[in-house]
């Protein structure tokens, strides 16, 4: 293992004792809340790891190392640190070259993760092709990723921003699982429904670590995307959330908004629209997917035994 990689001393003990681990993203931290509702939302998150019997790794660049696990100081340092970046693969290892402080995105979170043996990351939602990339090209390196490295993501879908049949479609043709977690339909990070039938559908957390499992033994690269739909009662109906999004966008058209400060500035515009019922739905499907995600992880190691 690097040097660069520094363990938490509660991961280095679930290494020890084989108990699963679940990777976490840390852009939500950096990037997707004001203090201190940053840090709290990330300990309930942990919190709920821990209920469902999995140990949760945040993963970040602190100061040009890659952190696995961060300490109750360092969730607080983070949440407060200024001019953070955030990284994917492309400028992973400027920042720890540089020394710098950078959060992870869900393409990052993936490397890390690997880096570390763990096989199952729980998320918000992914990133993906973007409204308007055939003009654009902007397509997130999370899908790349997906196609590339093997670990499990757990995301309540894309972002519902996003063009989502084209990112669909680049998952496929890139030779992604997409499974829908009990239910036809792929999911819509706030919404449930998004009119799209997902390619696959498991029902439990056993059925998707066997599909983990079997991929490594077919020797396929890359890992394989859950979605995992947003609770009912959290959830805004695609009617209600649609027209909301469709302004955000308009907005950032005429303000020229490109590259890595979209995804920023739409979800803080829906939050104002929605009169922030958007994080609060957000939330909920976050501490849904780390719930799920633990009991993926528990899943791996008993069969992998069998």
């Amino acid at each position: 293992m690097s040097p660069l990689v520094k363990f938490s001393p509660e991961v280095q003990s679930a290494r020890r004792t084989g108990r699963p681990i679940v990777a976490l993203e840390s852009t939500i931290i950096t990037h997707g809340m004001p203090y201190p509702r940053n840090v709290e939302t990330a300990r309930r998150v942990e919190a709920r790891v821990r209920e469902a019997g999995a140990t949760p790794a945040t993963i970040a660049v602190m100061d040009g190392e890659i952190f696995i696990g961060l300490s109750d100081a360092q969730l607080d340092q983070l949440g407060q640190a200024k001019n953070v970046m955030k990284l994917s693969r492309a400028d992973l290892a400027v920042a720890v070259a540089t020394k710098r402080t950078g959060s992870t995105t869900v393409a990052a979170t993936m490397i890390c993760a690997r880096r570390a043996g763990i096989e199952v990351f729980a998320t918000g939602g992914i990133g993906g092709v973007h409204r308007g990339a055939e003009l654009s090209f902007d397509v997130s390196a999370d899908l790349r990723e997906l196609a590339e490295t093997p670990v499990t993501v757990v995301a309540a879908g894309a972002k519902a921003i996003l063009d989502l049949s084209k990112t669909l479609e680049v998952l496929e043709t890139l030779g992604v699982p997409v499974i829908a977690f009990g239910q036809d339909e792929f999911p819509a990070f706030w919404s449930r429904a998004s009119g799209l039938r997902a390619p696959l559908r498991l029902d439990s957390p056993a059925d998707i670590a066997a599909a983990h499992l079997q991929r490594g033994r077919l020797g396929l690269p890359g890992g394989q995307l859950v979605a995992n739909p947003i609770p009912v009662a959290a959830e805004i109906p695609r009617e209600t959330i649609t027209p909301f999004i469709e302004q955000a966008l308009a907005e950032a058209e005429q303000r020229k908004i490109a590259a890595k400060a979209v995804t920023p500035f739409l979800l803080q515009r829906i939050f104002e629209l929605t009169n922030g019922r958007s994080l609060e739905a957000n939330i909920e499907l976050v501490l849904n997917n780390a719930r799920l995600a633990a009991e993926i992880a528990a899943e791996i190691p008993r069969q992998r035994a069998l």
